[in-house]
């Protein structure tokens, strides 16, 4: 697990993809996104997949996502 891991960040580091924001969208993918395009989701992929419509629009809904930006702040109501 942790070589594949440690593989995943080099990965990035070679593609000059910010791991952090990377791992944190992937992981916000990953569970509705379908198998038959899980590679669509490697960093040599990653560029593609994010101009995709398909996926902003999958990113945008995630509430996981917004929180982790801040952007739920901006949509309560104030008391």
């Amino acid at each position: 697990m942790n070589a594949t891991f440690v593989s995943l960040l080099a990965s990035c580091r070679l593609h000059q993809i910010e791991p952090w924001a990377y791992l944190r969208d992937l992981l916000c993918l990953l569970p509705s996104w379908p198998r038959s395009r899980v590679l669509e989701l490697a960093p040599v992929n990653w560029q593609q997949t994010l101009e995709q419509e398909d996926t902003q629009q999958r990113l945008a809904a995630n509430i996981f996502r917004q929180a982790t930006l801040g952007l739920l702040e901006e949509h309560q109501p104030q008391m």
